[in-house]
């Protein structure tokens, strides 16, 4: 596949960078009513670690846009093994790994102050042609910018294909709003979330933290579309389903537990 020259400029700058490393520290923003670091914010950190590396060699959200690429989130992994609380220095390490000509996977590893391990994480990418929306190939130039490394953070690979479940507990109607649209002009990533935790029963809500989330992506929510966000239980793993109002089309699936 051919790319137009700006991207291989891209391509000639920046240096190359296996593991990242940066620190976080966490904002009031960023606990929940227990003083710890909430889910939500979790997710926000890994996503910036990963950002950043990228602005590092050149393939940032400006660098990208100006070419008329950018990267797309497909999925989550994640798994809390420690909870933070608010006003600690966190380390975060992410790199690339396991790409291929379409996807590629980023893994994440987040420390405490006595750098005591709290997180690990792994998520799955994709290129996307902003005009056409088409996926665009990955070439060996492009994962050769990241070093991508072996090391998996999960022994088992992780596919993020999750199946909606066999029977729908209870339905809520939402309308994506203003405060929730990004840069390319649909939900964040990020907000998928939030609405998934609208859906939880307030018993699951209230007395469980959800140390595993997984999380699909398949098609984007744009602004005022309706959708509906389904609970089920399956397996005492929460799973909330997020579909178009008519049900024809499935927009994530976000499994809690």
């Amino acid at each position: 596949m051919q790319y137009n020259i700006s991207i291989y400029k891209l391509l000639e700058r920046g240096k190359k960078m296996a593991i990242y490393t940066c620190k976080e520290r966490i904002d009031l923003e960023d606990v929940g009513y227990s003083n710890k670091i909430t889910n939500k914010a979790i997710l926000k950190i890994l996503e910036n670690a990963g950002a950043r590396q990228s602005e590092t060699v050149h393939f940032g959200l400006n660098d990208m846009e100006n070419v008329g690429f950018s990267w797309i989130l497909l999925g989550w992994k994640v798994q809390v093994l420690k909870r933070p609380i608010y006003n600690e220095e966190l380390t975060v390490k992410t790199w690339g790994r396991d790409a291929n000509k379409i996807f590629t996977y980023r893994d994440y590893e987040i420390y405490d102050e006595n750098n005591e391990l709290c997180t690990i994480a792994t998520s799955k990418w994709a290129i996307v042609d902003i005009k056409t929306g088409k996926l665009r190939e990955l070439t060996s130039d492009i994962i050769g910018k990241y070093q991508c490394e072996t090391k998996k953070v999960f022994e088992q690979d992780y596919t993020l294909k999750l199946k909606e479940p066999e029977t729908v507990i209870n339905k809520q109607i939402h309308k994506a709003q203003r405060r929730d649209i990004d840069i390319n002009k649909h939900i964040h990533n990020l907000c998928y979330l939030d609405y998934a935790y609208e859906a939880l029963p307030d018993e699951i809500y209230e007395q469980k933290e959800c140390n595993n989330i997984e999380i699909m992506y398949k098609k984007q929510i744009k602004l005022g579309d309706e959708f509906e966000c389904m609970y089920a239980m399956e397996n005492n793993e929460n799973i909330i389903t997020l579909k178009s109002a008519d049900e024809n089309i499935l927009h994530a699936i976000v499994k809690l537990y």
